[in-house]
C-alpha cells in the first residue's frame, strides 16, 4: 500500500503542477476579462435570483427540478469535506497563506462556474425518458463545429467523470465520514462502510428527485448550522484575529517575513501555498471541472444566461463563505502548526476540530463532525448524479444506469476505510483529467459565452430595475 501511495503521489504532483494551475486559473482570468467582469458585477443580480420565490417554482422554461434545487443539489456535491478538512489540508501543507489563493481562484472561478453552466443548459438535450441530459460532454458534442474534436473531448470528460466521481465525490467524502465518526464516536470504520453504502443505495434508486429533494434541505440547513458554529469560534478568538490575518496574508506571498518559529512544525513556500490553496479551491468549489454543469441542465429555466448567473453562486457560497470562515476559525485559534498527542502535527480534520474547540470545548468535535458527516454525504449523492449522466453519455443510454448506481454505492464502502494520503492525490488526479477537456471546451467557445451574456444583459438590467420599484 506505502508503494502504491508513492506512486499516486508522483502522479498527483505532475498533473497538478504549474501548467495545470496556469489553465485553471488563466480561464478564468482570460474569461473574466473577455466578459469585462460581467459575472463578478452581476452577483447581486444572481444571489437575489437565488433567494426569489420563483426559484423554487418550475414556471419559468423546461427542466426536470426547480432552479434552486438544481443549484442546492450542485452545492451538495461540492459542499462537503473540501470546506472542512479540504481547506485545513491547505493550511497545514501551504501555510495560512493559501486561503488566499483559495479566494483568488474562487473570483475567477465564478466566471468559469457560470460559462460551463450556461453552456451545458444552451446544448442539453432529452434522453428517451423525457429527463434532460446535459454537461460539457454535451457541450462539446453540440457547441464545438469540429464534430472529431467535438466527440473525442465529450467521450474523455464523460470517462473522467465516471472515475472522478468515485475519487472526489465518494471514496474522499466516505472516508472523511469513516474517520469523523470513529475518532468521535468510536464506530469502527468496517460498520460506518456498510451503513454509508446502504444509504447510499437507498436514496440513490430514487434518482435526481430524491437527490434533489433530500439536498434542498440537508445543504441550507447544515450550511447555516455551520455558520453560526464558526462565527461564535471567531468571536470567541476575537483578540487572535488580527494575528491570525497578518498570517493569512502575508504567508500567501512572502513566508518568510513571518519567521520559522511562528509556525512549528510547517515549512512553507509560496509555490506550495499557490499550488495546495488552488488545488483544495478547486476541490471545494469545483469551478472548471464542468461537474456542477451536468446538474444545472437539470434546471427548469428559459434562459441559460439566467441560470448560469444563479449555478455561479455556488463558487461564492462555497468558497468566499464557507471556506474562508473555516480558514479564519482555524488561523485565529492559534492551533495550526500544534502537536497532538502522538507528537504528530495536527492536520485534517483534527486540525478543524482543534479550532473549533478552542471555544467550544468538546462541543466543537461534535459540530465538525456532524458538519462531516452530513455535507459529506449529501456530496456523495450529488456526485452520484454526475457520474450516472457520465455514464450514461458513454453508452448512449439510460438503461444501464442501475449498474452504476449500484458500482457507485459498494465503492462508499472502500473509501471508508482506506487511507487518507491515496484517497486525497486519487481525488486531486480526477480533478485534473476533468478540467482540462472542459476548459479546453470553454476556450473554444468563449466567443459564443460572450454573445450570450451581452445577449442577456440588457434583460437583466430591466429585472433589476423591476425590483427597484
Amino acid at each position: 500500500m506505502e508503494q502504491l501511495n508513492q506512486i499516486v503521489k508522483i502522479i498527483d504532483d505532475f498533473v497538478w503542477g504549474p501548467v495545470m494551475l496556469i489553465l485553471l486559473v488563466g480561464t478564468g482570468i482570460f474569461l473574466t476579462i473577455r466578459l469585462r467582469f460581467l459575472p463578478q458585477r452581476n452577483l447581486y443580480y444572481a444571489l437575489h435570483s437565488v433567494l426569489s420565490k420563483e426559484a423554487r417554482t418550475t414556471k419559468r422554461g423546461e427542466g426536470d427540478v426547480s432552479p434552486f434545487s438544481a443549484l442546492m443539489t450542485a452545492l451538495a456535491a461540492t459542499i462537503g469535506t473540501g470546506n472542512i478538512v479540504g481547506v485545513a489540508t491547505a493550511m497545514f501543507a501551504g501555510g495560512p497563506g493559501a486561503l488566499v489563493w483559495m479566494w483568488i481562484s474562487a473570483f475567477f472561478g465564478l466566471t468559469s462556474k457560470f460559462s460551463e453552466c450556461m453552456l451545458a443548459i444552451k446544448y442539453r438535450e432529452v434522453n428517451e425518458k423525457g429527463e434532460m441530459s446535459g454537461g460539457p460532454m454535451y457541450t462539446m458534442k453540440n457547441g464545438i463545429k469540429n464534430k472529431t474534436l467535438g466527440t473525442v473531448l465529450g467521450f474523455l470528460f464523460a470517462l473522467f467523470t465516471v472515475i472522478a466521481s468515485f475519487g472526489i465525490g465518494n471514496m474522499t467524502q466516505a472516508n472523511s465520514i469513516s474517520t469523523s465518526v470513529h475518532e468521535t464516536f468510536g464506530v469502527s470504520l468496517t460498520a460506518v462502510g456498510i451503513a454509508l453504502t446502504i444509504f447510499t443505495l437507498v436514496i440513490v434508486l430514487g434518482g435526481i428527485t430524491a437527490i434533489s429533494r433530500i439536498s434542498s434541505v440537508v445543504v441550507p440547513g447544515m450550511a447555516v448550522f455551520y455558520v453560526i458554529c464558526a462565527l461564535i469560534v471567531i468571536i470567541g478568538n476575537f483578540s487572535n484575529i488580527p494575528h491570525g490575518l497578518y498570517l493569512i496574508f502575508t504567508m500567501a506571498f512572502n513566508p518568510k517575513a513571518v519567521g520559522g518559529g511562528v509556525m512549528g512544525v510547517i515549512t512553507v513556500t509560496v509555490m506550495n501555498s499557490i499550488r495546495f490553496g488552488v488545488a483544495r479551491g478547486v476541490f471545494s468549489n469545483e469551478a472548471g471541472l464542468g461537474s456542477a454543469a451536468i446538474t444545472a441542465a437539470a434546471a427548469t429555466t428559459d434562459d441559460p444566461v439566467h441560470q448560469g448567473y444563479i449555478n455561479m453562486t455556488g463558487t461564492f457560497f462555497d468558497t468566499i463563505v464557507i471556506c474562508t470562515l473555516t480558514g479564519v476559525t482555524i488561523a485565529a485559534s492559534d492551533v495550526l502548526g500544534t502537536v497532538g498527542p502522538d507528537g504528530k502535527a495536527l492536520e485534517g480534520i483534527q486540525l478543524t476540530m482543534a479550532a473549533f474547540s478552542s471555544v467550544l470545548g468538546s462541543f466543537g468535535g461534535y459540530v465538525v463532525s456532524i458538519g462531516i458527516i452530513l455535507f459529506a454525504f449529501s456530496t456523495i449523492l450529488g456526485w452520484e448524479y454526475h457520474g450516472e449522466k457520465g455514464w450514461e453519455y458513454l453508452f448512449g443510454t439510460h438503461k444501464y444506469n442501475i449498474i452504476y448506481r449500484i458500482i457507485f454505492s459498494l465503492v462508499v464502502y472502500f473509501g471508508a476505510t482506506q487511507s487518507l494520503d491515496l484517497v486525497w492525490n486519487f481525488s486531486d488526479i480526477a480533478n485534473a483529467l476533468m478540467a482540462i477537456p472542459n476548459l479546453i471546451t470553454m476556450l473554444l467557445l468563449s466567443n459564443v459565452i460572450v454573445a450570450e451574456v451581452n445577449r442577456f444583459q440588457p434583460i437583466l438590467k430591466e429585472e433589476v430595475a423591476s425590483w427597484k420599484k
